[in-house]
């Protein structure tokens, strides 16, 4: 790996979100690294969830609370006293977002200024790590990679509420932080693919729902193109930036964290490879009709930095990644170890040279 994976041995590291799909797997790696896990977050949002399935509160000091809640959140981390801070935590769904718009700017916007209040409050933090998504940039559908210098001006609610959250923290850095006390940091992450992600709305979850229902998938944009990613990739990223920054303030900035130009999938060839490696006959179709609101139809980042300023590439090709969801899927669907899966998956990962 591009930096000392024992840096993590003993540290106290706070993970928001951790009842997430993202949030879990995280979990789980710090925990193999033999950090003092803390995560807070609301109960999990799906059923079943990875968070339940995984046991994730049995290797955790797991808070359940609402980033909105600040003197909770305070009282958190004053009890905690975390080295390391991991922003996850999001209302992280495009459509949801169009039906809930004002409580996805609360949670997105409102909850990252309490989660750098506390960090500014809170004189144990050392390292800060604010997770966004390639969608917080004006999309112009060009054909090429977005970098960090960009404009940030996400369309939807979601995307536009991860934007004020970039924002946020470029504030908050320049503000307070601006003497290095505390290194600061954002990652705009690409489409992450991974098993155990049961949302709403999403194309892999909607495979894993249908091939388990033993139905046609119903793929509703397959022609739009995302950088799609397994979800080790960026976890192990940003446990990257996170280690080397508490060295070294050089290394806080904005990053991009996204797969190589060769797995900037169309949706319906990401369906394709799922359906090769599940088996079982399995089928996808368009619906009649979308009428759904607007998506992108093309997204793209450009990681030239983040392989430039740590020499870091990805591990995985979506051959590899998408072989690896159905894996963990049929795994839980025959009632298997799901623990021993992920940590297979993880060492696996790990083995695997960049």
């Amino acid at each position: 790996m591009e930096f000392d994976l024992g840096f993590y041995r003993d540290k106290k590291v706070l993970v928001t979100g951790h009842t997430g799909f993202k949030g879990s797997w995280l979990c789980m790696i710090l925990n193999r690294l033999g950090a003092k896990v803390t995560g807070y977050s609301l109960a999990p949002a799906t059923n079943p969830s990875l968070f339940e399935i995984a046991g994730i509160d049995g290797i955790c000091h797991s808070f359940i609370g609402d980033i909105r809640d600040f003197d909770h959140l305070m009282k958190t981390f004053k009890e905690v006293e975390p080295e390391v801070v991991l922003h996850l935590a999001a209302q992280p769904i495009v459509r949801d977002s169009y039906k809930q718009p004002r409580y996805t700017y609360e949670t997105n916007v409102m909850g990252t200024v309490n989660i750098l209040e506390c960090v500014r409050q809170c004189q144990s933090v050392r390292t800060f790590l604010n997770v966004t998504t390639d969608k917080v940039y004006l999309n112009r559908e060009w054909p090429w990679g977005y970098r960090e210098d960009e404009t940030l001006d996400g369309f939807d609610p979601y995307s536009n509420s991860k934007s004020c959250s970039e924002l946020v923290t470029h504030s908050y850095k320049s503000s307070f932080f601006a003497d290095a006390t505390v290194a600061i940091s954002t990652a705009r992450a690409g489409n992450v693919i991974g098993g155990g992600d049961f949302a709403n709305d999403r194309i892999i979850p909607d495979c894993v729902r249908a091939a388990v229902a033993g139905k046609e998938i119903i793929v509703r944009n397959p022609h739009s193109t995302r950088p799609y990613q397994h979800v080790l990739e960026p976890l192990f990223a940003y446990l990257m930036i996170c280690a080397k920054q508490y060295d070294d303030n050089n290394y806080a900035g904005w990053y991009n964290v996204g797969p190589d130009d060769q797995d900037c999938f169309k949706t319906g060839a990401l369906v394709d490879l799922f359906v090769k490696y599940w088996g079982d006959g399995l089928a996808w179709s368009t619906p009649a009709s979308n009428e759904g609101p607007h998506e992108a139809n093309f997204l793209k980042l450009d990681c030239s930095k983040i392989k430039s300023v740590f020499g870091w590439s990805p591990r995985w090709n979506l051959d590899t990644a998408i072989s690896k969801v159905v894996e963990w899927s049929k795994c839980w669907q025959a009632g298997g170890d799901i623990r021993a899966c992920m940590n297979e998956q993880i060492d696996s990962y790990l083995s695997q040279n960049p």
